[in-house]
């Protein structure tokens, strides 16, 4: 039965020893080890506010990430609208030149086709002029031959003259 109930002499010296043990632990040990706790604590909380800190910084920076490639795809869209309408330009300046190049050429043709009809009309007209002088002169030996055939003509065409004005 001393197992259940210890003796008094023992009850006694194991208090003295526990409110002892209890007195150095509260004087030297508890401070200690709840500044370590607070201490450790204190780190858990700075690392949870630097990680934090840390993911926001991130957050941020994927953020600024993302405006900085919208931006860029911005500009490269801009840039490649613009050199669209630079081609766009060439093109049609290139096209418009064409057109004015094709234009005078085509006008340079034609007066110079003009001019051949024109040169062409006027050495025709100069042979059938030559051909009916000729034709003419042929006739007239013919039909005049004698000197009354002759002033019969020649008073014909003075009074035809004077009709005309």
């Amino acid at each position: 039965m001393d197992l259940l109930i210890p003796s008094t002499g023992l009850l006694f010296w194991m208090s003295l020893t526990f409110f002892v043990v209890l007195f150095i632990l509260w004087k030297f040990g508890f401070p200690v080890i709840t500044n370590m706790v607070a201490e450790r604590k204190a780190f858990i909380d700075d690392s949870l506010r630097k990680a934090h800190e840390a993911n926001e910084r991130l957050a941020n920076i994927q953020k600024e990430s993302e405006s900085i490639l919208q931006e860029a795809r911005e500009k490269q869209a801009l840039i490649l609208k613009e050199a669209a309408d630079a081609r766009d330009a060439i093109v049609e300046k290139a096209q418009e030149k064409a057109r004015q190049e094709g234009a005078r050429l085509l006008e340079d043709a034609r007066i110079a086709i003009d001019q051949e009809r024109k040169a062409a009309i006027a050495d025709i007209r100069k042979q059938v002029a030559t051909l009916s002088v000729e034709i003419a002169e042929k006739v007239l030996r013919q039909n005049l031959q004698g000197d009354k055939a002759q002033m019969d003509l020649i008073n014909r065409m003075l009074d035809d003259a004077s009709f005309n004005k």
